[in-house]
């Protein structure tokens, strides 16, 4: 299968790059290389004559027809977007920008050439989503895919229009899509501006480890690799017009999570130990959902996937890589917005 990967160097979408091509697919790599991207991500994976990369913005659509034409992709995962709440509270019109228009332009490229290639059966776009979409849960009860739709960020409600987007697409037009919304990824290559890279580097460098509120919110941790690998099966084997819930089946509070990290590091880094004495209660974000759960039911059912990392062993994994590979971080922490507190403009 020839896969266009959008937002191949972020996060997420560079995880499903390097086990796609790992797989034995072709890869056509696109993106913006915004301030989240690095190509180093997926720097094994552009070693193969399998992986092909076109810098390109989802908001340009002359530029997505030029390489949908170019590669002729069997299949599209769309993963760019702009995924950072707090970004998202200072500056919500890139959001709406990318995640919105730029699936739009999305749709439309893809629409176009599976219409010019005479609208192949085995044709997919696969649109990658948030859980965030729903809102926020009390302290019973779990996402599923009939949830309704609640958004309460400018992130979140970006993605929610995107959904919908894809949704009409393929009630109007026919296109054959899957859909799948996750819960929070973490693991290796996740940019430093995220819960568990912030509290890994901070307690690193001895700075205050900054926990929103009183750091009661719960959230369902999925390790990166493992979403990669639900989301190539949902693209392989997922029923058209479907959407999957994709979740790790492991709900913890951010602060049980920073406060785990930091026995990661007293163990593993003693001389900064003990570790959890800079953690510092900040004020809360404004409208911060409670807690995220996935009930992931139907992608257990009807695919047979289930996640494989335990939330101990990930956080493990995600400790020692950022540990062996400051070479890939150090660079990141001059970023724009890196190392600064963001969303208080509400």
């Amino acid at each position: 299968m020839k896969i266009l990967v959008t937002g191949g160097a972020g996060f997420i979408g560079s995880a499903v790059v390097r086990l796609a091509v790992a797989r034995g697919h072709e890869v056509v790599n696109l993106d913006a290389l915004t301030y989240a991207a690095n190509l180093e991500n997926v720097a094994g994976a552009a070693r193969s004559n399998l992986y092909s990369f076109e810098q390109a913005d989802i908001r340009d659509r002359a530029a997505l027809d030029r390489i949908f034409a170019t590669h002729n992709p069997d299949a599209v995962m769309h993963l760019a977007a702009e995924s950072h709440v707090d970004r998202s509270i200072d500056g919500p019109g890139e959001f709406i920008q990318t995640n919105v228009t730029g699936t739009f332009n999305m749709l439309e490229a893809a629409r176009a050439h599976w219409t010019r290639a005479g609208k192949p059966e085995a044709f997919r776009f696969h649109h990658i989503s948030t859980d965030e979409v729903f809102g926020t849960l009390g302290e019973t009860g779990k996402f599923t895919e009939e949830t309704p739709y609640a958004p309460n960020s400018p992130y979140s409600a970006s993605k929610a229009a995107s959904d919908h987007l894809v949704r009409a697409w393929a009630e109007t037009y026919g296109l054959p899509v899957v859909m799948t919304n996750c819960s929070n990824n973490y693991g290796p290559y996740h940019f430093p501006e995220k819960l568990i890279p912030v509290v890994i580097l901070n307690a690193l460098h001895g700075r205050p480890i900054p926990v929103y509120g009183k750091g009661e919110n719960v959230r369902d941790w999925l390790y990166v690799e493992d979403h990669a690998d639900a989301l190539l099966l949902v693209v392989a084997k997922g029923k058209l017009g479907r959407s999957y819930n994709i979740g790790g089946e492991n709900e913890a509070k951010n602060i049980d999570i920073v406060r785990t990290i930091c026995a990661l590091l007293d163990e593993m880094r003693p001389d900064g130990a003990p570790h959890d004495r800079l953690i510092t209660y900040v004020t809360d974000r404004p409208g911060h959902d409670l807690r995220y759960a996935i009930d992931p039911s139907r992608i257990r059912e009807e695919l047979g996937w289930r996640p494989s990392v335990t939330l101990e062993e990930g956080l493990r994994r995600t400790v020692r890589w950022y540990l062996d590979n400051e070479a890939w971080w150090r660079p990141l922490l001059e970023r724009a917005g890196v190392g600064q507190r963001l969303g208080t403009k509400a």
